[in-house]
């Protein structure tokens, strides 16, 4: 059964952040609410919940798994990224999303979308993803939760679903489930996958 915490949206608990992190750092997975519906995450190079992700979604086994930053300052860590391409991801950065970039040399492929060896990367402005990154000190692997037939808008969704499936689900009241818009950047032109709730009004 999943521990449920209710966490404030705009001052986050300090002691229940840490709640978080510690069952992270313990190899859980977790449904948190983003700027962007629910997700799914686990802590960075955790193969055992990925792959546990990777079943509770029925995703394919190379599916993209979103790298979630609390800011840029790592990105290189991560991903390929030319100076035009970090002015743009700067300038409208932390918000509804997704970046597709050329995977870093010597990450492993596990967190790397197929023969492509991209990755996504996004910077949530929702205040408790932050809380969480700032404590973890490190980027969490996620995905979006969705599911067919079913829609998370609050925590108790997410726990009617899937409360024997995951460790910790977050509420923290109403988190309507609007997709990121997802622009794949990795060949150096900006091409957009999805529009979703990222505005587009930077491309003019």
């Amino acid at each position: 059964m999943a521990l449920f915490l209710d966490i404030h949206p705009d001052n986050p608990q300090s002691r229940l952040i840490a709640k978080v992190t510690e069952t992270l750092k313990g190899g859980a997975v977790i449904a948190y609410p983003t700027d962007s519906g629910y997700a799914l995450g686990c802590a960075l190079g955790n193969k055992n919940a990925m792959d546990r992700i990777i079943k509770i979604r029925q995703l394919k086994r190379h599916h993209h798994f979103t790298l979630m930053l609390k800011d840029l300052s790592h990105v290189g860590e991560y991903a390929k990224l030319n100076n035009s391409g970090f002015r743009l991801l700067k300038k409208i950065l932390p918000g509804a999303y997704t970046f597709i970039l050329e995977g870093a040399k010597d990450i492993p492929n596990r967190l790397l979308n197929g023969n492509r060896k991209t990755i996504g990367v996004r910077v949530s402005s929702n205040v408790i993803v932050q809380s969480i990154l700032e404590d973890l000190m490190e980027p969490m692997m996620s995905v979006s939760l969705i599911m067919k037939g079913y829609e998370f808008y609050h925590g108790n969704d997410v726990k009617t679903v899937l409360n024997n499936s995951i460790d910790l689900i977050i509420d923290s009241g109403h988190c309507p489930p609007e997709p990121t818009t997802v622009i794949d950047i990795s060949d150096n032109d900006v091409v957009v996958l999805r529009e979703g709730a990222g505005s587009l009004n930077f491309v003019n």
